[in-house]
């Protein structure tokens, strides 16, 4: 699938390599807020035909319903013309409403599968507290299973297409941006969303799947508490049951990926076939997002 894609799309052999010798982190910058952990600017990666993302116009995030008072400032900084919000209504009327700078326009494209429910499993396992039970819903590879269902959905349902195609065209409006997307974790239906993006605009697979896994580096000492906590008040004699389910898995990208090539044959009839979307939605995409690249040392992993 890599190769054909590849070619369809001139992804080529480009790469994001290893750091500047100044220590810059020119990729995966952290917006630094503390209420949104994951918060990132995906400025940085570097295309096949040598044109970098700009930063400060394509953003993904963890949820925004903890930002906190000092957070608005930077958040505010960004100059952000649009949030999209990716949570279910549930999610929202349980969390929260996102907290924002006065002037961004808040788009909700809910995205729930029934089927698939994270937060279901979750309250399933806690409300029992026998571990033969939490073991037999979670260990075995459940979970995992859930998780690797969920993103095939994202590719075969028709709905959940329509909602990532709506976010890309967003993204692709005049004056669209800047652009801040999230779910609750900023994992999934962000991780999704951001590959979508990012291979669309020619970045490697490698450097996709590098992008997706950061979040685990950024929501590690968040995760580590949750299940420390558990733990703690004896909900789970085995917290760590649940980590398939709060950590991102490059198993999970690959499925969404491999429907993508089992639906579709590849990427570039998908984006056509699969989310409905033409050559104006491409060119828009690049001319609010793309510009040539400074130097090549600006081909940097994230960090």
């Amino acid at each position: 699938m890599a190769d054909r894609q590849a070619e369809s799309w001139r992804i080529g052999g480009a790469r994001n390599r290893a750091p500047a010798p100044d220590g810059r982190t020119l990729v995966g910058r952290s917006l630094g807020l503390r209420g949104a952990v994951n918060a990132r600017d995906l400025g940085g990666y570097r295309t096949a035909d040598g044109r970098v993302l700009r930063h400060g116009v394509a953003l993904r995030s963890d949820g925004l319903n903890h930002v906190t008072a000092d957070d608005l400032r930077p958040l505010g900084a960004l100059g952000l013309r649009q949030v999209v919000d990716l949570r279910s209504i549930g999610e929202v009327r349980a969390a929260g409403l996102d907290r924002l700078p006065g002037g961004v326009t808040l788009h909700h494209l809910p995205l729930l599968a029934s089927a698939f429910d994270i937060h279901l499993m979750v309250r399933n396992a806690l409300a029992d507290s026998s571990p033969q039970r939490q073991r037999a819903l979670l260990g075995g590879g459940g979970a995992a299973a859930l998780m690797t269902g969920l993103y095939r959905w994202f590719v075969t349902d028709r709905v959940a297409r329509e909602r990532f195609a709506a976010l890309l065209r967003l993204l692709a409006a005049p004056d669209g941006t800047p652009l801040l997307f999230h779910c609750s974790a900023g994992k999934d239906r962000t991780g999704w969303a951001a590959a979508l993006l990012l291979t669309a605009l020619g970045v490697d697979r490698e450097t996709v799947l590098a992008d997706y896994l950061l979040t685990n580096e950024r929501s590690a000492p968040a995760v580590a508490r949750v299940l420390d906590d558990f733990g703690a008040r004896g909900l789970m004699r085995e917290p760590e049951l649940l980590l398939p389910v709060f950590r991102a898995d490059g198993g999970y990208l690959d499925a969404a990926f491999a429907e993508v090539e089992a639906g579709w044959g590849g990427f570039d009839p998908f984006w056509r076939e699969g989310l409905g979307l033409d050559d104006e939605v491409l060119a828009g995409l690049r001319v609010n997002l793309l510009a040539d690249a400074a130097s090549p040392s600006d081909r940097l992993s994230p960090r």
